[in-house]
């Protein structure tokens, strides 16, 4: 049987890294992944039927990717990976010509909102100005490195004005946090809605901090030239530039245990392969249910994975279109910046829109639509033939249809029309401009992806207590896992789920210890950093 020091289940972004700085410790690791090709939903598609026409199926907005200690480490400029960061960063636009703005200039941004309230306006600075040394002094090292024990964490944020204060704020729900500090029903419904919505339940208590957090973010949203898949390629090549190795097309049949250590796994195919040490890139049932046997999980973790629950809110419905030409905003014939606007917003006019988000959901319903989405070939011409364009319009909708998530496959097509209806009356020129579409459901990509059960793109939800030290449970919390040998790394750990690749960075640095390995790269110190406070 072939041996392997590190085996590693999945090839999504997280694993990939994890991968990449093994690789570069000297040991010899095999990542193994059902899909044709690794990178998870970093994943760039060619239109089957126009050529040339890219589109990005499952991952597009990253953030502060060029600010990630692994983006520098791993040398991934050096192997052709290049992002930008448009200046526009954010347009929410509103069915009365208006529009709310995020810029990378962030007097800019106070100005968008200036028009809205400036009593507001006061406020995103404040918090802003406020939260800049909280996200760089205390998120910023705790993100990058294992998560702190609860207790101790709590201790050490207590003894600091800047711990203090964070614990502060995070006392409250997102949504208390915003109906408190902001008063325009239109900048309370973008800040739940661009700052909040698509990161955590904005009902949950405990994130008060997500929102300030982000808007003091040192970068916005970015975009890989080429597209995600890009990111994919250059981990790819700095991993068999180091003599790790990628198998992709292969199913997994079980992990493998021997005397309660884990040895290895067993493919689809009989065939198996053996291992000092296994890491999961997989969710915690992928893992602890169904690729080990009962005999060798103890009960009470089994129960603890089974457990392991999965955001509501986070499943995304697609529309993919091939065009003419970009979408041409009416409101940019008063606002030409408009037209060179990176993420928009449709449909999204008033702060109660939330609720009714929320309520569709849980009855799994369509709600009206509020969505958002981009067109990458305004800003890389490369992704589209010449004169060309690609655009796409995304929209949180629950996986289970009306109970069941196969009512998409009936469903999709008729509910992409009307998602393009709804776009046009943004952008006329839509009505005679597309070439090709096709549309996604959260059904779509469980198939693709299995490990976002539910259609969770963040591979998690952070209720229930599952964060930080006990995500995705506890005594898992910091990569190890009760089985020995057998340690984790995708989004169902610290600090989640997104394209970070942070999941995958502190793993590395947790196993390259346990293993006995230098430490080549220089990370945080999350303890160290709140003690210096």
């Amino acid at each position: 049987m072939p041996h392997y020091d590190i085996l590693i289940l999945g090839a999504g972004h997280n694993a990939l890294v994890l991968q990449a700085y093994l690789s570069r410790c000297g040991l010899r690791t095999l990542a193994l992944d059902r899909e044709p090709e690794p990178g998870g939903g970093l994943r760039t598609m060619t239109n089957p039927r126009l050529p040339g026409f890219t589109h990005h199926p499952h991952s597009f907005f990253h953030r502060a990717i060029t600010r990630m200690p692994w983006f520098r480490d791993l040398e991934l400029e050096r192997h052709g990976v290049r992002y930008l960061e448009p200046e526009l960063n954010v347009a929410m636009l509103l069915r009365d010509g208006r529009a709310l703005e995020w810029w990378t200039d962030f007097e800019r941004t106070v100005a968008s909102f200036v028009q809205f309230s400036r009593k507001d306006a006061d406020a995103l600075r404040r918090w802003t100005e406020e939260f800049r040394p909280i996200v760089e002094q205390i998120l910023i090292p705790e993100a990058q490195s294992p998560p702190l024990e609860p207790a101790r964490r709590r201790a050490l944020l207590s003894q600091s004005k800047l711990g203090h204060r964070l614990l502060e704020v995070s006392a409250l729900s997102p949504l208390e946090w915003v109906v408190q500090n902001f008063e325009h029903d239109t900048i309370r419904a973008g800040l739940l809605f661009f700052n909040g919505l698509r990161e955590v339940d904005l009902r949950q208590r405990g994130f008060g901090h997500s929102i300030p957090a982000l808007l003091a973010s040192p970068t916005k949203a970015q975009m890989c030239v080429g597209g995600s898949g890009a990111l994919a390629h250059g981990l790819v090549t700095d991993i068999t530039g180091h003599g790790g190795e990628i198998r992709c097309g292969v199913e997994l049949r079980q992990i493998l245990v021997r005397n309660g250590h884990a040895t290895g796994v067993e493919l689809g195919t009989g065939e198996q392969l053996t291992a000092d040490i296994v890491v999961s890139g997989l969710n915690p049932q992928q893992t602890f249910i169904d690729l080990l046997s009962t005999d060798s999980v103890p009960a009470k973790v089994r129960a603890q994975a089974e457990g392991f629950r999965y955001n509501l809110l986070a499943p995304l419905f697609a529309l993919n279109v091939a065009l003419k030409e970009p979408p041409r905003w009416q409101a940019a014939a008063q606002r030409p910046d408009l037209e060179r606007a990176f993420m928009f917003i449709v449909g999204l006019e008033r702060f109660g829109q939330f609720h009714d988000i929320v309520a569709a959901h849980e009855r799994g319903e369509i709600p009206p639509t509020v969505a958002w989405g981009a067109c990458p070939s305004l800003f890389d011409p490369s992704q589209v033939p010449p004169g060309q364009h690609v655009a796409f319009l995304w929209e949180k909708l629950p996986y289970a249809l009306r109970g069941d998530a196969r009512n998409w496959d009936a469903e999709k097509d008729a509910h992409g029309r009307r998602l393009l209806a709804t776009w046009t009356e943004f952008a006329p020129n839509l009505a005679e401009g597309v070439l090709d579409s096709f549309t996604r459901s959260a059904l779509d990509t469980v198939r693709t992806l299995p490990n976002m059960t539910g259609g969770d793109l963040l591979v998690g939800s952070f209720a229930n207590g599952q964060i930080g030290y006990n995500r995705p449970f506890e005594g898992a919390g910091c990569y190890r896992t009760p089985v020995p040998g057998l340690y984790l790394c995708g989004g169902s750990t610290h600090p989640g789920g997104n394209v970070t690749g942070l999941c995958g960075y502190n793993a590395a640095r947790v196993i390259a210890a346990d293993l006995g390995k230098g430490i080549w790269w220089n990370p945080p110190d999350a303890e160290q950093a709140l003690a210096a406070l």
